[in-house]
């Protein structure tokens, strides 16, 4: 029996609350009784039971999982300081027997190569090392001392009409950021991820499409107010003003703390568990998390390929997460291309892909809109904001200027 499962275990009956950040299956154990006992574990979860001693001896079978004895035996294992460790030697171990599996099946049935390969990738899909700080915890904690700690009820948008309009967003609700392709959604997601993070939030930035490194040239683009075409080459490209202004532009930027996951595919328990950690990290702030975008979630349940299912199960596991740890959460979404075709291409409810469930749990719905993108000739290079749900007050739009070449989001002056 493996220790790294009994320990494994053992810390999921001590914090209940691990079994929800876990990206561990039950599968994944090498135990048959292990597999069973956090299957009942996670049974027992979801019916809202608690999974501690207590209660999993209430299980009518309880010898198919060792009986008494060996549940008191796995607690006295709890580890949860090492938690992390424990799991990633769970991963290690399972994916060992998941290579040998594929290869002896491989050499059985004669696969092509191509198909060994691929099935091997997609053990590795399993990563929790896909984090790039925007700036190492110690100077935070180096500065602490000296700083006074942000007092924030709410973080800002940065917008002040907006912030009007729906209060800035507030912890435990989920925001839907929804457009076409081209209209802004990214650059939008980072001047919110920005402004939050000035104003003394942690930004947690998932994203599932876009890499770190063009992430982190937009952050410098539209912040610099650099344009974005001379990011592929700034030594050749910009002027000196320009790079004269480059290091006070990281500077700023630094200060946000912010934190980007680019792995892709991510599951709501690997963000989950990556959002645990950072709060570790950063015991005095309080994490808001933008996701890029909705439907490149990995669920954890396998759906049969019923995309509307799934987006069901992600659109609870978003709110329930929003409430766990009482924080915003931001998701952008991609709308259907019925848009394209109607007189009037401002976004609807009914654009959004498999949109019930995402209309029903998210508390605030905000759609982008530019003129300019469909009238090339139009003078007006405002984005309209669209407030199309707002659980606590009004709906409405709110234009701010955007410049497309940098990326850059301002308040229109009035």
């Amino acid at each position: 029996m493996s220790m790294a499962e009994k320990a494994f275990l053992g810390s999921l009956m001590k914090a209940e609350y691990l079994l929800k950040d876990t990206v561990v299956q039950p599968e994944q154990l090498e135990s048959i009784m292990h597999k069973e006992l956090m299957r009942r574990m996670v049974e027992f979860n979801r019916a809202g039971k608690n999974i501690d001693l207590i209660s999993l001896t209430t299980l009518s079978d309880l010898d198919s999982v060792g009986g008494m004895s060996y549940l008191s035996e796995l607690l006295s294992y709890a580890d949860i300081e090492k938690f992390d460790r424990t799991e990633k030697l769970i991963l290690d171990q399972w994916k060992e027997r998941e290579k040998r599996n594929i290869l002896t099946v491989a050499a059985t049935n004669d696969w092509e190569i191509a198909k060994v390969i691929t099935e091997l990738d997609k053990i590795n899909q399993m990563k929790m090392d896909d984090h790039t700080s925007l700036q190492q915890a110690m100077s935070i904690i180096y500065e602490a001392p000296w700083e006074d700690q942000p007092t924030l009820k709410t973080a800002t948008t940065g917008i002040k009409k907006l912030d009007e309009v729906t209060g800035g967003f507030q912890d435990g609700e989920v925001t839907i950021l929804a457009a076409r392709p081209s209209m802004g959604k990214t650059d939008v997601m980072l001047h919110f991820a920005k402004m939050s993070g000035w104003a003394g939030y942690l930004p947690l930035v998932f994203s599932l499409e876009m890499p770190e490194r063009l992430i982190t040239s937009r952050l410098m683009a539209s912040t610099g107010g650099f344009n974005r075409a001379k990011m592929r080459d700034p030594k050749r490209m910009l002027n000196p003003s320009q790079k004269i202004k480059w290091s006070d532009v990281i500077g700023d930027l630094t200060e946000t703390h912010m934190q980007i996951f680019d792995g892709s595919g991510q599951t709501i328990a690997e963000m989950r568990a990556k959002t645990r950690k950072m709060m570790h990290q950063f015991p005095y702030k309080k994490p808001i998390l933008f996701i890029d975008y909705l439907t490149l979630i990995h669920s954890g349940q396998f759906f049969g390929g019923n995309s509307h299912l799934q987006v069901t199960e992600i659109s609870k596991s978003l709110k329930a997460m929003a409430k766990d740890f009482n924080c915003p959460v931001i998701c952008l979404a991609q709308l259907n291309r019925s848009v394209e075709s109607r007189a009037n291409k401002r976004p609807m409810m009914s654009d959004i892909r498999e949109s019930g469930s995402v209309e029903q749990d998210a508390d605030v719905i905000l759609f982008l809109y530019r003129e300019s993108y469909y009238d090339k000739d139009s003078e007006d290079h405002s984005l309209e904001i669209i407030v199309s749900k707002n659980r606590n007050g009004p709906v409405g739009t709110v234009s701010v200027n955007y410049n497309e070449h940098t990326g850059k989001i301002e308040e229109q002056k009035e």
